[in-house]
């Protein structure tokens, strides 16, 4: 019972002292409004996304030219992709970049390939172009079958 004690504690006290850590850089707080997904399809086209990207499922039209790389986005996932990661995505194609990325997606400095936008949209653009992103995709849960043991 007294390590019960220690441990409730210890939890309350890490608990308290993380609550006390103030981050200039933590996404604590930050919410855009919710975007409107057609707006953001519209947002796609306009800015030329789909020079780069398709989204599985949509038939959207063609480039006018071809990028240096076709990723497809949306379709079946196994975890979400969150609010938060697909707008640090467009706005900051780098941050997700690691050594196994393949050289032909990758500059010479080792950043994204992909335009940055953030001085050419606006933040409504942005926002919808996120619920338009968002929308795209269809998390699966992974079907997981427990077998009881009996003793």
């Amino acid at each position: 019972m007294n390590r019960m004690i220690q441990v409730l504690v210890l939890t309350i006290c890490i608990g308290t002292l993380t609550a006390c850590i103030t981050d200039p850089k933590s996404s604590k707080g930050f919410r855009l409004p919710d975007g409107n997904a057609q707006e953001g399809q519209a947002v796609f086209i306009e800015l030329q996304c789909n020079v780069c990207h398709k989204i599985s499922g949509l038939d959207l039209p063609a480039p006018v030219q071809s990028g240096p790389v076709m990723i497809t986005l949306g379709g079946t996932v196994r975890t979400v992709r969150t609010y938060g990661e697909l707008v640090s995505s467009v706005v900051n194609p780098s941050h997700k970049l690691i050594d196994a990325y393949p050289e032909d997606q990758v500059s010479r400095d080792g950043k994204s390939l992909m335009t940055v936008y953030n001085d050419r949209m606006t933040v409504q653009q942005l926002i919808d172009l996120v619920a338009f992103l968002q929308s795209r995709y269809d998390v699966i849960v992974p079907d997981y079958s427990y077998s009881t043991y009996r003793y």
